[in-house]
């Protein structure tokens, strides 16, 4: 290319030999000479003719600023026909300035592909974050309705796999909100929808005909459908759904180029809803689990109280290693059974074998009234199975009679349950035996005793006596502070010791680490009955 400043003027010759278009414009913008490919590509080029007649408007404003100055780094560029050009100028010695017109499409073309990919990508990012900010599966569904309308179409649908006979679709319509919806339609009646929900590779869209389209595909107030896309939504081995994008008629049909970038977009959006349907699915059976493995509210049973309360050694944690069970009498005349047990361990793998124990005593209820043998039966059980680890129990049948409630306390390796007396006495009950799982036999005593109205009877694990605390931080809560705790209880309703005992425990260890933790009080009600004053004032409770 000629330098920025030449001293003669081109020879014709040289001058048509040129590898660019070339035209040369004096200073008062007429053309003086041109080069027969600029002849080609302006026809309208007259020399001795203002350069404005030629009809390229940028170009003679390009060449108005060059001579005027100062000068502008940047080339003036434009369109001539369907191709970009950019006017490189050299200035010569008689004022003249040649313009040299290289053709730029290529180049736009380039930067264009360049700044849609980088446009896509940041697209593409921004829509990872957004679905995989939530694993709500009806979310996600929004974010892809919401997203593929804004950046990919007119409208989007998000049609997942249906329940029964019906197939969920969310539409949402640029600058709109997302709609939810339950339809019934056949999705057979939209070419390439039906294999789409199965995973199929999508059908282009040129074979999709706009005017098929049934009724229901089009979002209110829309118009006229032009383009459809229907690409599948895949999903972690089983697909997800379809996405359907639709196009005005009045807009530009879907290019083969914007239906893969859909797929791509459609892949993201798919792993997204799998995993949040996953995600769902999991969390209700994790729910659906766990309902068997927590402890019960317990409440009166056949006339006598009974209040539990369980701390898991973990806060994030539902379920551990303690348990409780109440499982009522069959009739009046027979003993119900609490259970209260420790699984050796923590977490869920220590709950798994507290719900196989749970389960087994369960079973067992027909031998409710000898717990030697339901002891004997469970440690088989243990023994039998692939778990290695081991528990301590205590079973307690309690019967009502003449309103005192009678206990019949057998222990298998746990600690002694209390009786706190209506004077504030608290006696443990004498009961012993090895822990379940772990010999082939596994002997206990039974001990009996009695609780008068007022009275109960404290079961708990070893979580309670064990928990390290206090003001140093590593000083047992100990069976001494738990027995003189309680003690001041006497005469207190069953909930209200098992509250009393958890707060104290709670405080104890404040936020250290500390094991799992289950309390189970067993009370006898006093007989209380409402009496009035003169009959005017309130009443009251009177033992």
């Amino acid at each position: 290319m000629p330098s920025a400043r030449t001293a003669e003027p081109l020879e014709a010759s040289a001058w048509n030999t040129a590898p660019y278009p070339a035209l040369v414009v004096d200073d008062l913008g007429a053309v003086r000479l041109y080069n027969d490919a600029a002849k080609a590509l302006i026809p309208r080029l007259r020399r001795g003719r203002p350069l404005s007649e030629a009809g390229i408007d940028w170009l003679d404003q390009g060449h108005r600023r060059r001579v005027a100055g100062p000068v502008d780094d940047a080339p003036p560029s434009g369109t001539i026909g369907d191709r970009d050009f950019a006017a490189h100028p050299s200035d010569h010695t008689d004022g003249t300035v040649v313009w040299w017109l290289v053709d730029d499409t290529d180049h736009r073309l380039a930067r264009q592909a360049l700044r849609t990919e980088r446009q896509r990508s940041a697209f593409l990012g921004e829509a990872s974050n957004a679905l995989l900010s939530s694993l709500n599966l009806e979310r996600c569904m929004d974010v892809t309705a919401e997203l593929a309308a804004q950046h990919l179409a007119d409208a989007a649908l998000v049609i997942t796999p249906r329940t029964g006979k019906r197939y969920p679709v969310v539409t949402c319509l640029r600058d709109g909100q997302p709609h939810s919806a339950i339809r019934l339609e056949d999705p057979e009646e939209v070419p390439g929808l039906a294999e789409a929900l199965q995973g199929f590779p999508p059908v282009p869209s040129r074979w999709i005909d706009p005017a098929s389209a049934p009724a229901w595909l089009e979002p209110e107030g829309f118009g006229p459908i032009g383009s459809i896309v229907v690409t599948p939504l895949p999903g972690h081995g089983v697909p997800a759904g379809a996405l359907v994008l639709l196009r005005r008629d009045a807009s530009a049909a879907f290019s083969s180029e914007e239906e893969v970038f859909a797929r791509i977009f459609a892949a993201r959006a798919g792993a997204a809803m799998s995993a949040a349907r996953l995600y769902a699915e999991q969390s209700s059976l994790a729910h659906t689990l766990m309902q068997d493995l927590m402890p019960p509210v317990l409440r009166r049973v056949a006339g006598v109280e009974f209040a539990g309360g369980y701390r898991p050694s973990k806060n994030n944690e539902r379920v551990g290693g303690d348990f409780y069970d109440v499982h009522p009498a069959a009739g009046e005349a027979e003993a119900s059974l609490a259970v209260l047990g420790d699984v050796c361990g923590k977490g869920l793998e220590a709950a798994v074998l507290t719900g196989k124990i749970r389960n087994t005593l369960h079973a067992l209820l027909p031998l409710a009234d000898d717990h030697q043998r339901m002891i004997n039966l469970l440690n088989g059980a243990l023994l039998s199975s692939h778990h290695t680890r081991f528990a301590s129990l205590v079973l307690v049948s309690t019967l009502r009679k003449a309103g005192s409630v009678h206990l019949a306390v057998t222990s298998a390796g746990h600690p002694a349950p209390l009786v706190v007396r209506n004077d504030g006495t608290v006696e443990p009950v004498p009961s012993r035996g090895t822990v379940v799982g772990v010999l082939p036999n596994a002997a206990a005593t039974t001990s009996r005793t009695a609780l008068a109205p007022g009275e109960f009877c404290l079961l708990y694990t070893d979580g309670i006596t064990e928990a390290r605390g206090g003001p140093l931080g590593d000083e047992m809560f100990g069976e001494t502070r738990l027995t003189e705790a309680l003690s001041p209880c006497a005469g207190m309703p069953a909930e209200a010791v098992v509250e009393h005992v958890q707060m104290l425990a709670s405080q104890w260890t404040g936020d250290r680490v500390h094991d799992d933790m289950a309390v189970m009080a067993i009370a006898a009600p006093r007989s209380h009955h409402l009496s009035a004053v003169d009959g005017h004032t309130r009443g009251r409770f009177t033992a």
